[in-house]
């Protein structure tokens, strides 16, 4: 199934109360928490606040006004409609105060984790199919062997895990956030999910990325409405980059013991999208252990969450696991370990023609003109020091020291031998014992 050049199915609204398998007692409370707090007097206002269509708001409202926590104002807005006003009344101010002494949580109403398991089988990453016109227009900065293109393009449309290994500094998290660019297109986020009875967050800002909305044409003889369940965001396939900061307690669910509410660990919030280990080996937990933890979501597509009662449930786990190590696979994981990583592919450094392409492209971006005599000066009697040890990150190293120095030196950006000697000192540090 390839994915839709229009985007992914969007999940459909709910028509009425009935459908939003969410506990009545729980919906009424947060429309009261949320008319308490945000003081709105409209049902178009509230329909907004709490991410439902207004004929499930209107359902709602009355409902609340049955059991007398809601009162008509007598009011109709001119400039809205002629909509009537509504307002908390006192019995309605005390049942709005005593919910939020349980949860703060308000705003838009949660979507079951039932509803929501369905909306990650419409949209996930399992369903893309990358061309390699796709990825290599993604990775179009980078100058990277047509072979590691063979091998990155089915792990990506696999959507199992990859791990990249190889010498530092060779474009490992650059390939990653470039597969991250290939996928392209839009998914929905839900703004926070529901499991018994409590309310997990779930869209992050800082973790996604909203997509314009598209506007309706007025003239437009088929209107499509934006019609989707607004209680979702629709938002970039989401990438989350770790790296040595990665502890095990960042896979958890995070309670908010304030506001009683809970927030969705990395990994769900990743849901449809790449989830990016940089650097594994540097973490305080040893790899192995990171890589046990993921061992079930890997094989299985699905996660084990806790809450603070210590009852455990299932969610989905939908993601495109990257690790990136400078070490060698056997030194930091059991075959058993390995054996769960779908893909491996080894990233290495360029040869010589590949890092004269880089330094050459390079030092076109900097401004910086070649010189020959350096060049070969480099390549003659720099290199042989190091056996040839080419990296992809060194041609920018190494220009940008030499304009360094040329700023300093109030000369024009050059490239000379001499210039060449002073910026490969600053490459690596000698081998040395210091006397303290």
């Amino acid at each position: 199934m390839n994915a839709e050049p229009t985007g992914v199915l969007a999940p459909p609204a709910p028509k009425r109360l009935e459908e939003m398998n969410l506990p009545i007692v729980m919906m009424r409370d947060i429309l009261l928490k949320t008319l308490f707090r945000q003081n709105l007097d409209m049902v178009s206002e509230i329909a907004r606040a709490i991410c439902l269509p207004i004929p499930v708001t209107q359902e709602l409202v009355d409902m609340a006004r049955e059991q007398r926590l809601l009162e008509a104002t007598g009011t109709l807005h001119a400039n809205s409609g002629n909509e009537m006003g509504y307002q908390l009344t006192d019995q309605g101010k005390a049942r709005a105060l005593d919910a939020l002494s349980q949860s703060e949580y308000y705003g838009a109403m949660p979507v079951p984790l039932s509803i929501y398991q369905e909306q990650v089988k419409r949209q996930s990453i399992r369903n893309i199919q990358i061309s390699r016109d796709q990825l290599t227009g993604a990775m179009g900065h980078l100058i990277l062997p047509p072979t590691l293109l063979d091998q990155l393009g089915p792990a990506v449309s696999s959507g199992r895990s990859i791990l990249m290994y190889g010498p530092p500094g060779n474009g490992k998290s650059s390939i990653s956030n470039g597969i991250r660019d290939a996928l392209g297109d839009k998914i929905y986020v839900p703004r926070a999910i529901e499991y018994s009875g409590q309310v997990i967050t779930v869209y992050d800002p800082i973790v996604h990325s909203a997509a314009e909305e598209q506007k309706d044409d007025p003239n437009s003889l088929r209107r499509t409405g934006n019609r989707y369940d607004t209680r979702y965001v629709r938002c970039e396939r989401p990438t989350v980059i770790t790296g040595g900061e990665l502890t095990l307690s960042m896979l958890d669910l995070v309670y908010n013991p304030t506001a009683r509410t809970y927030q969705a660990p990395l990994q769900l919030k990743s849901s449809g999208g790449v989830f990016i280990v940089d650097d594994l080996g540097r973490q305080e937990e040893p790899p192995q252990s990171l890589i046990n933890r993921w061992i079930v979501p890997l094989e299985e597509g699905k996660d084990i969450l806790a809450l603070q009662s210590g009852e455990k449930f299932e969610v989905p786990f939908d993601t495109l696991v990257i690790f990136s190590t400078n070490f060698h696979p056997n030194k930091i994981f059991d075959r058993a370990a390995l054996r769960r990583i779908f893909f491996k592919i080894k990233i290495d450094g360029p040869d010589q023609e590949d890092f004269l392409k880089i330094f050459a492209m390079m030092a076109r971006r900097r401004k910086m003109p070649l010189d020959e005599a350096a060049l070969v000066h480099l390549l003659k009697k720099k290199y042989p020091e190091i056996n040839n040890e080419y990296a992809n990150y060194q041609p920018i190293f190494l220009i940008d020291q030499m304009i360094s120095i040329c700023e300093f030196e109030g000369i024009p950006y050059q490239m000379t031998p001499d210039l060449i000697d002073r910026a490969w000192a600053n490459m690596f540090v000698t081998e040395e014992d210091i006397v303290h």
